[in-house]
């Protein structure tokens, strides 16, 4: 049983990753952008929820309410006025552009907030554990991994469902013939980039209630998202899911053989799936 938890424990692992994951995911699918600031976008929701939560003494779960429109906010102004001037046919210029701004935000909230670790409380939650069969699992822990299947099952239907999804496919298909139809790409990408931010704002609740963080440590997050994207098959939402999970599981048996090498066995799987399938587990179809 100890190797049966060991997994169940990876999954719920698992769960996390795939929320850093599922809005990186979202903005390659729709404009083919790798966002090297993702991590320390998630970084900064979760500085902002901290910061709310000291200002008005909310609940970390009624604070993420209040700062997802404001990340909402930042994703849009952050297209509209920045990514947008660079994307194109070369990759290389949306590269440059987020690198530094990872920089930035890193040194920014290096000056707001000290390289002190923080930590957001949720109260009797974080220590309550549920009784599975002969297993027993942590309520915070479930609740990241069903946040991550809502997630990641909200943003499929919005983007097969919708009238703003079937811009998004158009969009993401061919740019200019969907210019030519009346779709503003520029506003698609904004608002596509929006909602990664509001995902990232629930990645960064259960980020800062699960674990410290300071402003250093987005660039890890960013790996964890880009792997579990890159094992999915880039543009695949639900992939992007069992990437993530896959990831997790490989770590938890890494971490029961020896506690030195949790981070490496992630590494050592998605090395391994890369090298059986190179487009990942779950490719679209149009990549």
């Amino acid at each position: 049983m100890i190797w049966v938890d060991t997994i169940v424990q990876g999954i719920l692992l698992g769960g996390l990753y795939a929320l850093f994951a599922a809005g990186l995911s979202l903005v390659f699918g729709i404009m083919r952008l790798v966002n090297l600031a993702h991590g320390d976008l998630i970084v900064l929701a979760a500085f902002l929820i901290l910061t709310v939560v000291n200002l008005l003494g909310l609940n970390p779960f009624v604070a993420a309410l209040i700062a997802a429109p404001v990340m909402f906010a930042v994703g849009w102004l952050l297209q509209s006025y920045v990514l947008n001037r660079v994307l194109g046919d070369d990759i290389l210029p949306p590269l440059l552009v987020t690198f530094g701004l990872s920089v930035v935000i890193q040194n920014g909230l290096l000056e707001s907030f000290s390289a002190d670790s923080q930590k957001l409380s949720a109260g009797p939650i974080e220590a309550a554990s549920l009784p599975l069969g002969p297993i027993t699992v942590g309520v915070m822990p479930l609740l990241t991994l069903i946040s991550a299947v809502v997630v990641i099952f909200a943003l499929n239907q919005l983007f097969y469902r919708t009238k703003l999804g079937q811009a998004f496919r158009a969009t993401s298909d061919d740019a200019v013939t969907a210019g030519l139809m009346g779709i503003r790409p520029r506003n698609v990408f904004a608002i596509a980039t929006g909602i990664a931010m509001v995902v990232a704002t629930i990645a960064a609740l259960y980020l800062g209630i699960r674990a410290n963080f300071d402003p250093s440590i987005g660039p890890a997050r960013l790996i964890y998202a880009f792997e579990a994207v890159i094992i999915g098959g880039l543009g695949s939402l639900w992939g992007t899911l069992a990437g993530g999970i896959l990831i997790g599981v490989a770590q938890a048996l890494g971490a029961a053989v020896n506690p030195e090498w949790q981070i490496l066995a992630g590494h050592i799987a998605f090395v391994i799936v890369l090298l059986i399938r190179p487009r990942g587990l779950f490719p679209r179809a149009n990549d």
